[in-house]
């Protein structure tokens, strides 16, 4: 797909309380209600006669006609490289409109897509709410129909698929300190490493049932997670085999009390790519996935101390 390059983007409300969203964004169309016997003054750009049709609406409140105006002038002369978007299912989509406005018979009016709605950018990336600025997001709260954005070019960038220039800065930045945490990691006395192993499980939520690697010798971490109920049985070693992997799971499937099995380790030359798929319940954490829990758990400072 080309990058999008348009003058103007508008956000639009399909009806009333969503009430049109399906069918519009399947049937690929725009659809205005503000029902008026004023359609064909609109194409030709008669606006003082719907102006009047709307103050007379608003019982005589200019701002409310003018705020009517605009919106409906908006459907009505958007061009077809403009962009509309709207939000149906958490994910944002967006569309090119073709320029010709068709009224129904129920006075509502109708633009047909260019194409269809799409719900990801150009490069085929999901354009989920989560991932997109609130700035842009808080227009779903609009109570008109039709509104300009705030940050447009930033939404032109998203739609576009090009990463924000600050956020590629950060990411390589993360990207580094991942990296350098993986180094320290490697370099934890393995008392201090099965510490760290500890202390971000318990940092997301875990509790110890007993001390590490005391009470159970197959066992090095014995935790509960209260928000899942679930109780996981957790080996720790600084270097590892395959075999030594799949030792520790049979000795885990001995367990009927453990829900999931924790196999956590920075050193290991074996592959290991199929070990979680042939079996659901055990997770593997190797060195790079570590590195990332200790950056999310806000330990990097505690392990530069240890090592410092």
């Amino acid at each position: 797909m080309t990058q999008i390059a348009p003058e103007k983007i508008r956000f639009i409300k399909l009806g009333e309380g969503g009430e049109w969203e399906q069918s519009c964004i399947h049937e690929g169309t725009l659809r205005l209600g503000y029902h008026s016997p004023h359609h064909q003054d609109s194409l030709n750009g008669n606006w003082d006669a719907v102006r009047r049709f709307w103050l007379n609406i608003r019982n005589g409140n200019e701002g409310a006609a003018t705020r009517d105006i605009n919106q409906i002038r908006d459907f009505y002369e958007l061009k077809e490289t403009d962009v509309w978007i709207t939000f149906y299912k958490k994910k944002l989509y967006w569309c090119h409109a073709a320029s010709d406005v068709i009224e129904l018979t129920d006075q509502s009016r109708i633009r047909k897509v260019i194409g269809s709605w799409s719900s990801k950018d150009i490069n085929g990336k999901a354009l989920r709410v989560e991932n997109i600025d609130g700035r842009v997001t808080k227009v779903q709260m609009f109570r008109g129909t039709i509104c300009s954005i705030d940050l447009q070019d930033y939404l032109v960038r998203k739609i576009n698929g090009l990463v924000i220039p600050e956020v590629e800065k950060t990411k390589d930045s993360l990207e580094t300190l991942r990296t350098d945490i993986e180094d320290l990691i490697k370099g934890l006395w393995w008392h201090d490493f099965e510490l760290l192993i500890d202390l971000v499980f318990s940092k997301a939520g875990w509790q110890r049932f007993s001390v590490l690697g005391k009470t159970e010798k197959d066992i090095d971490l014995d935790v509960y997670s209260p928000s899942t109920q679930k109780r996981a049985f957790v080996q720790i070693k600084s270097t590892t085999t395959r075999a030594e992997i799949q030792s520790y799971i049979e000795t885990y499937q001995e367990y009927e009390q453990f829900n999931e099995m924790y196999f956590v380790y920075h050193t290991c030359h074996a592959d290991l790519s199929d070990i979680e798929s042939l079996h659901p319940n055990v997770h593997l954490w190797g060195l790079k996935r570590l590195a990332g829990l200790v950056v999310n758990a806000g330990l990097a400072e505690w392990l530069i101390n240890k090592r410092t």
